[in-house]
């Protein structure tokens, strides 16, 4: 993986290269101290990981982030432990790593850089998955698409989406049911609704997604799934009949 470093220490930029050197699949390609020269060499040049500092005079690492388009995988590296969570918000993020930096450590971001890189998976992108408009049955996904990684604990945990039936909103965070275990993410409905299948997910309320596959029974306005009971909006409940399968 081609690589650069963007720190506006020069002590660090030399830990991160001199860690980088002891990986064979990395590259450091550049090295810039601030953002500003970092964002001009990307206009014309492209990489496929970014070590970034947040803490950086005029122009902040999350700053950087929210100006170029299409970033490629980053690895935060920073003095400051307390960012780590508005961290994750930025899908492009894979990993943060505190200085010092030691070797095993960076060792496990470079692992989760390159899950990310090599599979393509829809925590990764900010879109839907394209969509074939004029083929009226839409081709089976590819087996890394059915697949959903979300940080938890610094960690990148792998949810397979079809054992996934509900998904609901609680505050900022969401918790997502599956079926073998619950897990919470600092996240929104609307993030991880654009990373789920449409025909097989629907969000029936302001706080609740289901996997229509999983119903059990439909009374009025509210839909069955395992043992929890989910109300339907008004406004949504005619797009859920539409979806299902009515004799």
């Amino acid at each position: 993986m081609n690589c650069i470093i963007i720190d506006d220490e020069a002590t660090a930029r030399t830990i991160i290269k001199k860690l980088c050197s002891q990986l064979p699949e990395l590259t450091v390609v550049d090295e810039f101290p601030n953002a500003i020269q970092a964002i001009k060499y990307l206009n014309k040049s492209e990489v496929d990981l970014i070590f970034l500092d947040i803490h950086m005079p005029d122009f902040t690492g999350f700053d950087f982030i929210q100006t170029i388009k299409n970033p490629p995988r980053i690895i935060l590296t920073t003095s400051d432990s307390q960012f780590a969570i508005e961290a994750f918000e930025y899908s492009c993020i894979v990993d943060y790593l505190v200085k010092p930096l030691e070797l095993p450590r960076f060792e496990k971001a470079i692992q989760k850089a390159k899950i990310f890189q090599s599979s393509n998976e829809v925590v990764v992108s900010n879109t839907k998955p394209s969509k074939a408009e004029n083929n009226p049955e839409e081709k089976e996904k590819p087996s890394n698409e059915k697949d959903l990684y979300v940080n938890i604990d610094r960690r990148l945990i792998k949810i397979d989406i079809p054992t996934i039936y509900l998904i609901e909103a609680k505050g900022d965070y969401i918790n997502i049911k599956t079926e073998d275990k619950n897990y919470t993410v600092h996240s929104t409905l609307k993030k991880i609704e654009d990373k789920l299948p449409e025909s097989t997910f629907l969000k029936v309320h302001r706080s609740y997604i289901i996997n229509i596959k999983k119903i059990i029974d439909i009374e009025d306005n509210s839909v069955l799934i395992k043992k929890d009971v989910i109300p339907v909006s008004r406004s949504n409940r005619p797009e859920l009949m539409k979806r299902l399968n009515l004799l």
